[in-house]
């Protein structure tokens, strides 16, 4: 087996390579959380609530969910570079389907398909862009792929917010599908042949969190990080129109400033973490608390919206880096298949927490759904605290090279 340095491929391709599937994790994210800034004209159009509209976000992270552990072990000697091609063809004609097709239902149906892909995308991008560069910078190209998250939140998200206020919400699908097709040429033309290197059966990935408790702990603690922050962020524009009666323009902008927090917050994590994991996480997850609390004794005003979303943001970004970071440490040798156990459980929580969020704001006001999200994040303060005691080391700065395999050349 050559070492990675010995590849074929240039470095240059291999950073082409990595830019190009933090393009796709870019693509992948604003496209499943685009509903959350167009629910309330997406709810209009198509006559549906509010609470209706964001099953838009709870059937896609279903089928991301449920799906992606049965989908990587049956593809799991398919070349990675075929099928993260594929998937983006499946973005590409989901995104131009959901633009223009008539009604709820088959909305719905649409996304659901999507989100099949992008579950498997979240398995496989990490370790992929791991793969293309010399094992020395396999934790850089980690850190490069998951600013796609952060830059998602910055740029797609408010920017599909306001793409929607000049035009429309079908419009903005529809150049997000003109964006997949791009993305997947980029893809096509930068990414090398990348063989399965991680041949592991469904009844093995299951097994995973039976013989690893700290991945099993890992789990539990994304499930409640993520019911609460995607439960309440999923209605941050019904609440801001609720207590602040902000306009569109206002909207985008918080989004963006909640964005920018989340780019300090991933830029802070990318160095806490080699030091402190665990206390990375418990910051970050407290940040999230205090947030919310902030959001629901001074989110009557503007002011006081958007230092909540500065800290929401902030502490976001510290948590997504570093759970991320805690399933590489607890299964480095089986990173892949950890990673869509970590998949499974994040997108189910993200569709979860958008259904319950729904059936809270439908009935009890979107008020509750602020609250529903204070208890679940402070559930995995208290878990993340509760749990690995003995002082955190931290991720060493190449211990993503476990997780990254050499190719056979």
């Amino acid at each position: 087996m050559s070492s990675t340095d010995e590849r074929p491929h240039s470095i240059l391709r291999a950073w082409l390579g990595v830019a190009a599937i933090t393009a796709s994790l870019f693509t992948f994210l604003t496209t499943e959380l685009m509903p959350v800034g167009l629910l309330t004209p997406l709810g209009a159009s198509l006559d549906v609530p509010v609470g209706v509209a964001a099953l838009m976000v709870t059937l896609y992270g279903v089928s991301a969910g449920l799906g992606v552990t049965f989908i990587v072990a049956w593809t799991r000697r398919v070349d990675r570079r075929v099928l993260l091609s594929t998937l983006l063809a499946v973005l590409t004609l989901g995104n131009l389907v959901t633009a223009i097709v008539p009604n709820f239902p088959l909305v719905l149906t649409t996304r659901l398909v999507m989100g099949f892909a992008s579950g498997v995308f979240w398995a496989i991008g990490v370790s992929m862009a791991m793969r293309l560069v010399p094992e020395r910078h396999a934790s850089r190209a980690s850190a490069i792929v998951m600013s796609g998250i952060s830059i998602a939140t910055v740029v797609g998200i408010p920017l599909g917010t306001l793409l929607e206020d000049l035009t429309s919400w079908r419009t903005t699908f529809l150049i997000w599908a003109g964006l997949s097709l791009l993305v997947l040429a980029a893809v096509a033309a930068a990414v090398p042949s990348l063989p399965s290197a991680n041949a592991v059966s469904v009844r093995a990935v299951f097994g995973l969190p039976l013989r690893n408790a700290p991945l099993r702990s890992v789990l539990v603690i994304v499930v409640l990080f993520v019911l609460g922050h995607f439960g309440a962020y999923t209605f941050v524009r019904p609440f801001l129109e609720d207590h602040t009666s902000a306009a569109p323009l206002f909207i985008t902008a918080v989004l963006i400033v909640f964005g920018i927090g989340g780019a300090i917050g991933n830029f802070i994590a990318g160095h806490t973490v080699t030091k402190s994991l665990r206390g990375s996480f418990v910051t970050g997850s407290a940040g999230l608390v205090a947030s919310l609390l902030l959001l629901l004794a001074f989110g009557d005003g503007k002011a006081g919206a958007v230092v909540a979303l500065v800290l929401w943001g902030l502490s976001f970004g510290v948590v997504q880096l570093s759970q991320v970071n805690m399933t590489l440490a607890a299964a480095p040798e089986t990173f892949e298949a950890a990673m869509s156990l970590n998949t499974m459980a994040y997108n189910t929580s993200i569709a979860l927490g958008a259904l319950f969020g729904g059936q809270l704001a439908d009935n009890l006001g979107v008020t509750s759904v602020v609250w529903f999200g204070v208890a679940l994040t402070a559930g995995a303060l208290l878990l993340a605290l509760g749990t690995g005691r003995r002082p955190s080391r931290g991720v060493p700065h190449d211990a993503a090279a476990a997780a990254a395999p050499a190719l056979k050349d």
